[in-house]
């Protein structure tokens, strides 16, 4: 599984994810940081990418669109420093890995982690 690290989460993640043996790439790596989520969720989707984020609205295109993927994994908290919440993170990427590469959304708060099979339906 790769791991795409949206803009509004800091870099350092790369090397979280990396030390749980996942690859990730923070979008500042690879495209313009100020472009739209549909741009990223497009990339993400063409390359076999999960998106990481803490934008509301990455759950919000794939309702309206009746989008398959990409799957996204979305931090409901205030710190998202991988000092706070990096193991629940991965245990979650770890314990919901299947649904996230059929496709899913993983809405992880501190305290739960809530997943959502793609496409939603009505």
């Amino acid at each position: 599984m790769k791991i795409l690290i949206d803009m509004n989460l800091p870099p350092r993640w790369v090397q979280v994810f990396a030390g749980a043996g996942l690859e990730a790439v923070h979008w500042s790596q690879v495209g313009a940081a100020a472009a739209r989520d549909r741009e990223i969720m497009a990339w993400a989707r063409d390359n076999g990418y999960v998106v990481f984020t803490h934008d509301l609205d990455f759950s919000a295109l794939l309702a309206a669109t009746k989008g398959e993927g990409p799957s996204v994994i979305q931090v409901r908290t205030q710190n998202i420093l991988p000092e706070a919440i990096g193991n629940l993170v991965i245990d979650s990427v770890k314990r919901f890995r299947s649904e996230l590469e059929k496709g899913a959304i993983i809405t992880l708060d501190p305290g739960r982690a809530r997943v959502r099979i793609l496409p939603f339906k009505p």
